[in-house]
């Protein structure tokens, strides 16, 4: 199944959040059943605003019909980034190193229930991820997330672990996945 996908920058935010929240609770939340402060919506919220306040975020929504099935979304790690201070083994020297340029993190990547099992995720990543100019891209992932079958999907597009780290003190421990975006 093919979708149009429409590639939003953090300008275009405001007239999207909203859709983002709604999917997010209907996913996470409803279909999910994940609960406890981390995954309350205020904090989404304040998650999506801090990752679109930061230079190059963009999103990707998928539609079909006029209906957004589903949304990703990620901003350039800067050399500043926190992102890496939370892993629980250390990484080899350099590989944290960051300037802006270097690696994408795709935060988020949801896609309502109808629209799973048909290659909707799959066709937003590789399109949001075809407009950025990183060397890699990095992602978290639950590890329970679908009795592991999440984890499982982003290995099967390339994605290799490199650790866990638990980047908020309420948050599950995460498995931390990169995958190259360019040549060798």
């Amino acid at each position: 199944m093919t979708v149009n996908v429409r590639h939003c920058t953090a300008e275009q935010l405001p007239e999207i959040r909203q859709t983002i929240l709604d999917i997010h609770a209907e996913v996470r939340h409803r279909d999910f059943g994940l609960t406890g402060p981390f995954y309350d919506i205020e904090r989404f919220d304040e998650r999506l605003t801090s990752y679109a306040s930061r230079p190059g975020w963009t999103a990707a929504l998928g539609q079909e019909d006029g209906e957004t099935v589903g949304f990703c979304f990620g901003t350039p790690l800067g050399a500043n980034t926190l992102w890496w201070s939370a892993m629980t083994t250390p990484l080899p020297d350099g590989y944290t190193r960051e300037n802006g340029e270097r690696t994408v993190a795709l935060n988020e990547i949801v896609v309502r229930r109808q629209w799973r099992g048909r290659g909707v995720a799959r066709q937003l990543h590789e399109e949001w991820l075809a407009r950025r100019p990183e060397e890699r891209v990095t992602l978290l992932v639950n590890p329970a997330a679908g009795h592991g079958a999440v984890q499982a999907v982003y290995e099967a597009w390339g994605y290799q672990k490199i650790g866990e780290q638990q980047p908020f003190h309420d948050s599950p421990v995460f498995t931390s996945m990169t995958r190259p975006l360019t040549g060798p």
